[in-house]
């Protein structure tokens, strides 16, 4: 608006009637809107946030590049402890004599001495109908004949309820009991170990560790072998525990757990694919960490495995352009020369077979072979 002065005049005749200063008017305010208090402190939490975030995450990234650099330590190769994870189709009767041929032709030359084959799911109920494996006894003679050595463990798994509406619930004691006694079912049919995938396993879940030892007790009593699939290690110390503030099933465990889970096993094999890394190198450097967190805590006299990806997806947690066969073999090697390279029971677990394609064969077999 304008700037009008303001004067008082004389009501006389006398030309030099006295003139009182204006008193100035406050300047006008510009055309740019002033920002409101909330919004300016909107602003900052925002950046505060976004800091809280993105800094840590650009740091575990560096991080994992950083893990991924340097040459594997020499002999860091199979020490012919490895295993696989096998499909249902091998002991519900969708594969025959050459199909076992085959397979043995391809893991002839490899270290794997372990088979995983897929025989479940269990009941929720902790059972397992023999109807779901009625051509067990035919692979595992099978086996015997082609690849004299190799052990066949019955891999048997379910989802866990933890709370939710279906599922297997551990807090069950008949449940559990029922977990034990499918156990021995496939151990009379020849196997020769259980191999147990049961999730999404909490971290500290109590239940899960009654299991084991019953299942443990078993075992032996069998001579038998007793192994699980294990979830990863925290990457930081207690994410799991941040985690479950925002899900309901956090991916990780802690270290702790995972040393509890491995003194109670004879083989333990991490999964350690799904890892949302979106870069090659990144997702080695993870599986280096996760190689050696998995070390520190394992006792010598129980079998380590790391998992390898024997597939290609793509979504938000498997990226398959970084998720190679080649990086996590590369990343399991730095692990296990920066923590425990003459670690004897150690090896590399695959999965899975019927997913596998050339590619992950030959980076496998150049990686890891000797």
């Amino acid at each position: 608006m304008d700037h009008a002065e303001s004067r008082d005049g004389a009501t006389g005749t006398d030309a030099h009637t006295d003139v009182t200063p204006a008193t100035p008017e406050p300047a006008p305010e510009s055309g740019k809107k002033r920002r409101r208090p909330w919004v300016r402190r909107v602003g900052r939490i925002a950046l505060v946030l976004a800091l809280v975030l993105i800094v840590p995450l650009l740091a575990v990234e560096t991080t994992l590049r950083v893990n991924y650099m340097g040459d594997p330590a020499d002999g860091t190769h199979t020490r012919g402890r490895d295993a696989m994870w096998l499909g249902h189709a091998w002991v519900d009767g969708r594969k025959k004599d050459a199909d076992v041929t085959a397979l043995a032709r391809r893991l002839k030359d490899t270290g794997v001495r372990d088979l995983y084959v897929h025989t479940g799911p269990l009941e929720h109920d902790g059972t397992l109908p023999e109807s779901l494996y009625p051509r067990a006894r035919w692979f595992i003679d099978a086996v015997h004949r082609e690849l004299p050595g190799v052990r066949v463990q019955a891999f048997l798994g379910d989802v866990l309820a933890n709370g939710g509406p279906e599922g297997l619930e551990l807090s069950d004691a008949a449940t559990r009991a029922e977990v034990v006694r499918s156990a021995g079912q496939v151990l009379d049919t020849g196997y020769e170990g259980v191999h147990l995938d049961l999730e999404p396993l909490h971290s500290g879940d109590g239940n899960y560790l009654d299991l084991l030892d019953d299942l443990r007790e078993l075992t032996r009593e069998r001579d038998a072998q007793l192994s699980v699939a294990a979830h990863q290690i925290d990457p930081l110390p207690h994410l799991h525990s941040v985690a479950g503030l925002v899900a309901d099933h956090p991916k990780w465990w802690s270290q702790k757990f995972f040393g509890q889970v491995a003194r109670r096993v004879d083989q333990i094999a991490v999964m350690s694919y799904d890892t949302a890394r979106l870069f090659e190198s990144t997702y080695g450097g993870y599986v280096a960490q996760q190689t050696s967190l998995a070390l520190e805590v394992t006792p010598p006299t129980t079998h380590l495995l790391m998992g390898l990806p024997f597939y290609y997806e793509n979504n938000p947690s498997h990226w398959g352009h970084a998720e190679t066969v080649a990086a996590a073999v590369r990343g399991a090697r730095l692990g296990l020369s920066r923590t425990d390279p003459d670690r004897e029971l150690f090896g590399l677990a695959p999965y899975i077979d019927f997913a596998a394609s050339e590619t992950n064969w030959k980076e496998f077999e150049d990686g890891w072979g000797r």
